[in-house]
């Protein structure tokens, strides 16, 4: 752990709740509603997410598993996320999701017209704005997490019917 955590005190919420009671609680609302109100399919929105949780490292978000109405992704799924280029478990959706969240991650400035040309045969404007957004969560409080020794230890509160 890189932050002193007061003995007793539940790590995720001291960092978030009580260390920066202002900034930590509209983040963790904010993360909690990428999960909560998203309108992408499950596969694409896990294939993002765990590229995500891959290029940052951080141990809970590489095990956590977003369930949907009773449904999650099959066990495989983030070895074939790894290998998003090559897998054959993925349909082009799922794949471009996968290959937009490392890119945003790695390379933003990287993204170009032939990028942008096949992510709008697949992706309408509104998808595109959510995908990037949840991406943008995944990466700035994964890596917060990561960084800050926290990701072993986050228990993330069940909350809405997409969690």
């Amino acid at each position: 752990m890189h932050v002193d955590i007061p003995d007793g005190k539940d790590p995720i919420a001291y960092v978030w709740g009580e260390m920066v009671p202002g900034i930590g609680t509209a983040a963790a609302s904010f993360s909690l509603a990428v999960y909560s109100h998203s309108t992408l399919g499950l596969r694409e929105f896990e294939a993002a997410r765990l590229r995500i949780a891959q290029i940052n490292g951080c141990l809970f978000c590489q095990d956590w598993r977003t369930e949907r109405d009773g449904q999650k992704v099959e066990p495989e799924f983030a070895d074939a996320v790894e290998q998003w280029r090559t897998t054959d478990a993925f349909d082009d959706r799922t794949r471009l999701a996968a290959e937009y969240a490392e890119r945003y991650a790695t390379d933003h400035h990287g993204i170009d017209d032939e990028f942008w040309s096949r992510m709008t045969a697949h992706y309408t404007q509104h998808e595109i704005v959510e995908l990037s957004m949840s991406i943008g969560s995944w990466l700035a409080f994964g890596r917060l997490n990561r960084v800050l020794g926290l990701d072993t230890q986050c228990v993330l509160p069940v909350t809405g019917p997409q969690r």
